[in-house]
């Protein structure tokens, strides 16, 4: 199972962690007191369900290896396990940052994700 995890979140508060260079999540993430990130086949799904049309979203690539005892994979939509990070996202685990535009069917156009 690859260790790469995916993180989607809106430019402006990615932005500003790469400026602190320590994310401490969306506000979904804060309200859950952790940091939710989804595998890749899990990417697409999660982006339907909770991002449906919007625009500006970036798709964030973490080497979960990195993240230690912090990172624990929980039930969640489906029964599926699901990663999260009980604390801070250090962004010096960040593999890469790519845009999640719009297609013309309103989908978001993913980029190549290791499985």
């Amino acid at each position: 199972m690859s260790q790469i995890i995916y993180k989607i979140t809106p430019e402006a508060p990615w932005r500003e962690a790469e400026a602190n260079g320590r994310f401490f999540g969306a506000p979904i993430d804060v309200a859950d007191g952790f940091i939710h990130f989804s595998t890749a086949p899990q990417a697409r799904e999660t982006t339907a369900k909770h991002f449906a049309g919007q625009a500006g979203l970036l798709l964030v690539a973490i080497d979960g290896a990195q993240l230690g005892e912090a990172l624990k994979y929980e039930v969640s939509r489906g029964g599926a396990l699901f990663p999260h990070l009980y604390g801070v996202l250090d962004l010096n685990t960040v593999l890469w940052v790519k845009p999640l535009p719009l297609g013309a069917d309103g989908a978001h156009q993913f980029p190549e994700m290791e499985e």
